[in-house]
């Protein structure tokens, strides 16, 4: 192709044309892109496939699209840009924002947090602000004109914390609804296959199978051992498969990210039951900690504290990040002592106390 061909084209011309030319060598252009014979034609493409962030904080999902403004027509539609979340088990999609015009709509938990970046007249990219743990996922961008449409979608990562659960009554007591319910409880959510293999890729080795978000049960082994799958079976992450989600009972894996807070262990002059230790960070402005947020202090600030304190689900728990004598030996962990009698078991508390 004779670069003066792209001569007063523009962007886009010039972009169609070496489509064109592309094909015509036999050799498919990279994207997506959907043609019809004699009508015009659409790309849309993400720059990238996946983008990371936090909880709190503000990303963009990338989208552009492209239209061959010399096809028949181009140009006499309005452009509508559909932006939705994919459900983990990929059932359905959750409307997220509607754009067409001067119309504009964004919707449940995301109104008043997203809008196009706008960019440019091509630009479909859209802005998330003050992310939420449920923000975590896969989206999909859809530009319409006329008949034509072309999607992309972009994952959206949290930077985050996986951890195991059971409540009280012990292992193996809660059903999916219920396991769902306990990690919010503990300002998480329920983790994603995805979290749990990165975690299991970082370490992670628990031998309890879990409730993920898609419904499966599943743990993460990276020490095989007899009572964990086999001593000769290779490190990996245990597939129980899809159980009913009313009567099955398994735990739960639970995600957290960054929080806006402070989490601190307790100067108290005595060891407290349960109930004053709920006092106790109350009189100092604060509330007593969550599971949630003893992992995330451990893992994202490097949290360490070798006193075993209350938590707000009557665990009592202390993190280590620099293993030591008497304090975890042999590895960086959140160390649990167990749920002890409310009543009559001392112990100092972690309190957090939110900002503003």
């Amino acid at each position: 192709m004779n670069p003066t061909d792209l001569a007063g084209l523009g962007y886009c011309g010039a972009l169609w044309k070496a489509i064109s030319f592309l094909e015509e060598g036999g050799r498919k252009p990279k994207g997506k892109v959907k043609r019809t014979e004699n009508g015009p034609r659409l790309l849309v493409e993400a720059e990238q496939a996946k983008v990371f962030s936090h909880r709190g904080g503000n990303v963009t999902l990338p989208c552009k699209f492209y239209r061959d403004p010399t096809a028949f027509g181009s140009g006499t539609h309005k452009i509508r840009i559909k932006w939705t979340k994919l459900t983990s088990d990929y059932l359905k999609e959750v409307d997220v924002f509607v754009s067409m015009g001067y119309h504009r709509k964004a919707y449940g938990g995301y109104q008043g947090r997203v809008f196009l970046k706008g960019g440019s007249e091509n630009d479909a990219s859209l802005v998330i602000a003050d992310l939420t743990l449920e923000d975590y996922g896969k989206y999909k961008c859809e530009v319409i004109e006329g008949l034509e449409d072309d999607t992309a979608v972009v994952a959206l990562e949290l930077q985050g914390v996986v951890f195991p659960y059971f409540p009280r009554l012990g292992r193996y007591n809660l059903n999916f609804h219920e396991a769902q319910q306990a990690c919010l409880d503990q300002d998480a959510v329920i983790a994603s296959f995805d979290q749990l293999y990165e975690a299991w890729r970082g370490g992670l080795d628990w031998c309890n199978a879990g409730w993920l978000s898609d419904g499966s049960v599943q743990y993460p082994i990276t020490k095989p051992r007899e009572p964990c799958g086999g001593q000769n079976t290779v490190p990996g992450v245990r597939n129980y498969g899809f159980w009913d989600k009313d009567k099955s009972r398994y735990d739960v894996f639970c995600f957290t990210s960054n929080f806006n807070g402070r989490f601190y262990y307790l100067i108290h002059p005595t060891k407290l039951t349960y109930d004053e230790a709920v006092q106790a960070c109350l009189n100092d402005g604060a509330q007593i900690a969550k599971v949630g947020q003893i992992f995330a202090a451990w893992k994202l600030l490097g949290y360490d504290r070798c006193d075993a304190g209350w938590l707000a689900d009557g665990s009592v728990r202390y993190p280590i990040s620099r293993p030591r004598r008497r304090c975890s030996p042999t590895e960086a962990a959140v160390r649990f002592v167990g749920f002890p009698d409310k009543k009559h078991k001392l112990y100092g508390v972690y309190c957090f106390r939110a900002y503003n």
